[in-house]
């Protein structure tokens, strides 16, 4: 039914950059909050930003200044741009419903910070 496609996962050195994509499916995509989760070896999936249906944005302290949420209703996709990447933000990344659809939850795209 309703399921998200992560991309843009990649290695990158600290202080890098990268952008994250989802792509969604089914729903009606534009009447709801999407948001940025991650989930580190070890530990529980976490929140990492959010945006709401008129595009106001929330986001966690830990990543705060450095992440930006930003969503494309005509295209059904939402974007996480990361810069000044730290070690402790490597993780897998997805992308929900937010709050999420505990049956939405898709693959994810790995994020790795060398050092």
């Amino acid at each position: 039914q309703v399921q998200f496609a992560e991309s843009g996962g990649d290695l990158v050195q600290p202080g890098g950059s990268l952008r994250l994509s989802c792509a969604a499916s089914g729903g009606l995509f534009k009447v709801y909050g999407m948001g940025w989760y991650r989930q580190a070896p070890g530990k529980q999936r976490e929140w990492v930003a959010q945006i709401t249906k008129d595009g106001i944005t929330t986001i966690a302290d830990s990543v705060k200044g450095r992440f930006t949420i930003s969503r494309d209703n005509a295209k059904r996709a939402v974007y996480l741009q990361m810069s000044s990447l730290k070690p402790e933000d490597a993780a897998v990344y997805y992308c929900n419903r937010a709050p999420p659809r505990v049956d939405s939850w898709g693959q994810g795209t790995q994020v790795s910070v060398s050092s």
